[in-house]
Parts: structure tokens; C-alpha cells; sequence
């Protein structure tokens, strides 16, 4: 069922596409537009002398809908020049037969032709009110000077908005910084294209070093993933060693001087930390604090050894599988093309949309507002969810692919020579023949909240400002509960397609079978994610371009994939085999030696 949902949904998004495609102009995004399509500064048109787009209200540009519409909802005109002075239409009319230039100046700023004064502010042929501006990116921005740090326009702090109000020229600013908050995009996109223009070669060259030495690290990890995790174990440990000792002496230098002996509780709540240190009682705390990790972490190698030894084992075993399948290094080239190809047409399909946002000025020109310009806003909101879905079900399937190629290994008796030919394409088929269903189903749980924090992030944004103490708080809570909740989804959602691969049974089945095999094994599954937190973390700490990072994110994912699936099959070999005759286990020698398991004569001894 959810497959036939999700094909339906994807046919709706093409429908979706081609109609945003019908309606738009993506060089509107770009260049300026008036209210009737045209292009300031084109030849060939009435807009030829006129190069520069000017706001009717400007104000209006402050809407929050203008980051989402892509669009100021006001009408726009272009003009040769920006307006000098400020005026209102109410005042023109009352000026009129005193100083008739006045109003042939006003003029400029009308609609081209329109013959009925009676309704010029209704039928927007004249802007209610012009303010003093200046050409920027081929646009009227109000022309803003900053004056003992008083914002001004003009010299005035304050104007008239054409409908009875006094507004101050805070306004203009934050409708200013709406408009160009749509233009910085556009200017750092070409900054970017041109840096990568100029030096190509060099940054081709550093990606492919990446990406050799992010291989080289996967397939070496067999021979040294014990000697980094115990160089990095006993780092820590000397590290918070050296934290013990410098507590103390700083405790101990701090004797006999004055004030060092008053309570943290005494001094109470201080903005200016550097006075906590100056207390004995602060050191002391430091100090057995410090204390307590290191005999945390001493006790946990010593009594844990043996499950820290199962997690180091099957990273090494990680790295074998990899080693014996090696094109699933090469798989995370198709997810990058799959969620290259979503973004293009997510990204493509909302620039389009951006041609007809504002009926009223637009549309009164072809014809009116129809049922597609009329609900733009939730067409929007659906293109961004379908998108999340696009890209988490992208994911979904090279997570579940890697999984069951790397299923194959564990599940081979004798390896390699029992591994089925074309593990990967094998497991491709699979999971498009049999699973998309159950991964479609395990990405929109995850889209859904995804697009929950989005909104809720917007929100805060536009919220930023306000003095609601509660309202901040209650959007601060909801935010990091969602954060806590994506992160478990994606979590769980990754066990469950480890799952899917190995049984096929649909999602939610998986999702329970990987929930309770993980709580069976609850101390070996932190033990082993720790371990692993750490050593994907170190050559991940290594990379600071993000190109490089990019190359290695998708190295390290492949492998840390591959561990999660052989510690889950790990898991459920220990459940279903007891190393018998009839039930051989299927883990490599490595992990029999560890466990003081043997299956030699249908024996077997307890698990240490």
C-alpha cells in the first residue's frame, strides 16, 4: 500500500513540476520584473530606458511569505530613476493646483496610460506613497544613513505611509532586508562558480587524495583498529590524568590566600566566571569530578574488556567485507547522483513557481487569479515535503542495499568463497523489487518530523523579536524535543533496514525485531557504538574542506553501515546458533576466540 502511495505521490510531484514549469520564468529569479512580466531594461520593450524596478509598497516586502513566495507581494513598475523625496498620493492630490510639477514628478512613479483618478489607490495605479532611494541591484532601496547612530532616510526618522500613519524607517529597513535576503543567494551562488571556475584542477586533484587515503584507512582498519583504539583510550585516559593533577595543584597554590576558601554558594550566580576560579571549592569540584570519569573509564576496560575487544573485532571484520566487496565503496556515487537529481528538480520546480506570486498586481494582466496561483503557499509546503521524502527514501534505499550486501558476507559459512556473485546488485534488485514499500514507509515518519523542525525553526526565526517569554520557550522546548526525535527515527529507521535486508518482512515488523534484538544486547550495543563513535570520528576529524569531508562522509558511511549490519547479524547469529554441528555459527574465527565459544565436537562453553 505504501509503495502504490508513494508512486502515486511521485507521479502528483511530476504533475506538480510541470505545472510550476507551464506558469514560471526562472530568469524572473534573477532579473527584475514588473507586474506585467516584462524585464527592466529590455530592448524591444517599453522598458527599454527603464532599468530599474521600483516597489509600489515596499513595505509589504517585510511579509514573511517573501523567503517562501520568492516574491515582494506588492506591484512593481520599472522606472529610469529612483524617487529623491518623500510623498504620498493623499498629499499630491491636496497640492495639485498649487505647484502642478509636483505632480508631473509623482507621475513617473504611476502605471503607464491609467485614466481614472477616482481609484488610483484601489486599482494600485499609483504607489500611496514614494520615500527617498537609491538603485541596488537594479532595484529602489531606501536610501538609508546611520547618524549618531540614529537610522535615518532623508534626514527623518519617521514618514508617512499614505494611508493616515506615521511610520518610523525601522520599517523600510527590515522590508529592505527582506528583499535582499532574496539576492544574497543569487550573489554568493556566482561567487562560488566563479572560485571553482578559476581553480578547478586543484580542488579535482585534493578530492580524488581524499578519497584515496579515506580507502586506504577502510581497508588498513583490519590490522590497526586495535592499536588507534587503545593509542585513543590510553590518550584519554593520560589526558584526564593530567586534568586530576593540574586540579590539584591549582587547589593546593590557592591555600592561605584570601577569599579562596568562600563557597561557590556564598558568592552565588557571578556573570564573570573567572571569579569561580579563584576558589578553592571550584578546583576540588574539577577534581573529583575528574576523578570519577577516570575510574569510570579504568573500570569499564577492565570489567567490559572483553565486549570492547567484540566491538574492535568486528571492525576489523568491517573492514574485510569491505576488502571482499569492494564496489559498495563505489555505491555512494549512485546515492550522490539520486539526491543530486532530487534537489535539482526540488530547486528548479520552486524557482518556477516564482513568476505569478502576486495576484493582484500580476494576474490582473492575463486573465486573473486561478486555482494554482491561489494556493502557491501549500504548493510550496507540499514540494518541500515530497522533497524531505525524496531524499530520506534516497538514503532509506542505500542504507538497505549496503546492508544486505553485507549480509551476504556475514551469512556465508566460508568466506569468501560462499558469497553469492554481485552482492550489491543483488541487493539492489531486492530492495526495489521487494522493500520500497517499507522504506517509503520508514521515510516519511522520518520526513514528517524533519518538516515539523523546519517550520518550527522558521517560526523561531520570526519570533526572534518578540517579548512573549513563554512563547520562546515553548518554541524552544518543541524544537529540541524534535531534534531528540529525528535523531532516535533515524537511529531506529537504520536497524530496521539492517532488518528489512536480512527477513523482508515490512517495516514495522523490522522495526520491532531491531528494537528488542538491540535491548537483548543492550550492553554490548553501547560498548560497540561507543568504540565506533570514536574511530569513524578520528579520520572524520582529519578533514577540513568540505569537499574532502564530503568524500569521507561517504567512505566512513559504506563502513559504518557495514559494521551495524554485521554486529546485528552478529547478534542474531548468537540467538539462532549454539555452534553445534546442526547449528554452526556463521561469525569468523576472530569473534569465536573472544567469546571462548567452539564449536569442535558440538561443545559449548559460556560466554565470557
Amino acid at each position: 500500500l505504501c509503495c502504490v502511495i508513494f508512486v502515486i505521490v511521485i507521479l502528483g510531484y511530476i504533475v506538480l513540476g510541470t505545472v510550476a514549469w507551464m506558469h514560471g520564468d526562472p530568469r524572473k529569479v534573477v532579473y527584475p520584473t514588473d507586474s506585467y512580466g516584462q524585464f527592466c531594461g529590455q530592448q524591444g520593450t517599453p522598458n527599454a530606458n527603464k532599468a530599474i524596478l521600483f516597489y509600489f509598497n515596499i513595505l509589504q516586502c517585510a511579509n514573511p511569505t517573501v523567503l517562501i513566495n520568492l516574491q515582494c507581494p506588492t506591484t512593481q513598475l520599472c522606472v529610469s530613476k529612483c524617487p529623491d523625496r518623500f510623498a504620498t498620493y493623499i498629499d499630491m492630490q491636496y497640492n495639485y493646483r498649487r505647484n502642478k510639477s509636483y505632480w508631473d514628478y509623482y507621475k513617473l512613479f504611476c502605471k503607464p496610460g491609467f485614466n481614472n483618478p477616482d481609484k488610483v489607490l484601489q486599482n494600485e495605479d499609483c504607489p500611496s506613497m514614494i520615500v527617498p532611494s537609491r538603485p541596488f541591484l537594479q532595484r529602489c532601496f531606501p536610501d538609508f544613513i546611520t547618524r549618531n547612530g540614529t537610522l535615518t532616510v532623508a534626514n527623518k526618522t519617521s514618514f508617512k505611509d499614505g494611508h493616515g500613519k506615521i511610520r518610523s524607517v525601522v520599517d523600510l529597513r527590515d522590508a529592505a532586508n527582506g528583499i535582499t535576503s532574496l539576492l544574497d543567494a543569487k550573489e554568493v551562488g556566482v561567487k562560488i562558480f566563479e572560485d571553482y571556475a578559476s581553480s578547478w584542477f586543484w580542488i579535482l586533484i585534493g578530492l580524488v587524495i581524499s578519497m584515496l587515503v579515506s580507502l586506504i584507512f577502510i581497508l588498513l582498519l583490519r590490522f590497526t583498529a586495535g592499536v588507534l583504539f587503545w593509542m585513543v583510550i590510553f590518550g584519554v585516559i593520560a589526558a584526564v590524568g593530567y586534568g586530576i593533577w593540574h586540579c590539584y595543584w591549582e587547589y593546593s597554590s590557592l591555600k592561605g590566600k584570601p577569599d579562596s576558601d568562600i563557597t561557590i554558594s556564598d558568592i552565588g550566580f557571578q556573570t564573570d566566571f573567572r571569579v569561580y576560579l579563584q576558589l578553592r571549592q571550584t578546583w576540588l569540584i574539577f577534581m573529583i569530578s575528574l576523578a570519577v570519569i577516570e575510574a569510570i573509564i579504568i573500570l569499564v576496560l577492565i570489567f567490559l574488556r572483553n565486549r570492547v575487544r567484540i566491538a574492535i573485532a568486528l571492525l576489523k571484520e568491517g573492514s574485510k567485507a569491505i576488502g571482499c566487496i569492494m564496489s559498495t565503496l563505489f555505491y555512494p556515487i549512485i546515492t550522490f547522483l539520486l539526491l543530486a537529481l532530487c534537489i535539482a528538480y526540488w530547486a528548479v520546480t520552486a524557482y518556477f513557481k516564482k513568476k505569478c506570486i502576486c495576484s493582484q498586481c500580476t494576474f490582473a494582466f492575463y486573465g486573473g487569479e486561478s486555482l494554482y496561483h491561489r494556493y502557491i503557499f501549500v504548493l510550496q509546503l507540499c514540494n518541500l515535503l515530497v522533497f524531505l521524502w525524496l531524499v530520506n527514501f534516497t538514503i532509506a534505499l542505500g542504507q538497505c542495499t549496503l546492508a544486505g550486501a553485507f549480509a551476504s558476507y556475514y551469512w556465508a559459512l566460508r568466506k569468501p568463497a560462499d558469497i553469492p556473485p554481485c552482492p550489491l546488485a543483488s541487493s539492489f534488485g531486492r530492495a526495489l523489487r521487494y522493500h520500497t514499500g517499507s522504506l517509503a514507509f520508514g521515510a516519511l515518519i522520518l520526513s514528517i518530523v524533519q518538516f515539523i523542525r523546519i517550520i518550527l525553526e522558521y517560526l523561531d526565526h520570526k519570533l526572534k523579536g518578540a517579548h512573549n517569554a513563554f512563547t520562546r520557550f515553548l518554541l524552544c522546548c518543541l524544537k529540541c524535543c524534535f531534534w531528540c526525535l529525528e535523531h532516535f527515527i533515524k537511529f531506529m529507521n537504520r536497524n530496521a533496514y539492517i532488518m528489512v535486508s536480512l527477513y523482508g518482512k515490512n517495516f514495522c515488523a523490522s522495526a520491532r525485531d531491531a528494537f528488542f534484538l538491540l535491548m537483548r544486547n543492550v550492553m554490548r550495543t553501547r560498548i560497540y557504538s561507543n568504540v565506533i563513535s570514536l574511530l569513524i570520528f578520528f579520520p572524520h576529524s582529519q578533514t577540513v574542506i568540505f569537499g574532502s569531508y564530503m568524500i569521507a562522509q561517504g567512505f566512513f558511511n559504506v563502513y559504518a553501515m557495514c559494521v551495524d549490519t554485521l554486529f546485528l547479524c552478529f547478534c542474531e547469529d548468537l540467538e539462532r546458533n549454539d555452534g553445534s554441528p546442526s547449528k554452526p555459527y556463521y561469525m569468523p574465527p576472530g569473534l569465536h576466540r573472544i567469546l571462548n565459544k567452539t564449536d569442535q565436537g558440538g561443545k559449548k562453553y559460556a560466554v565470557s
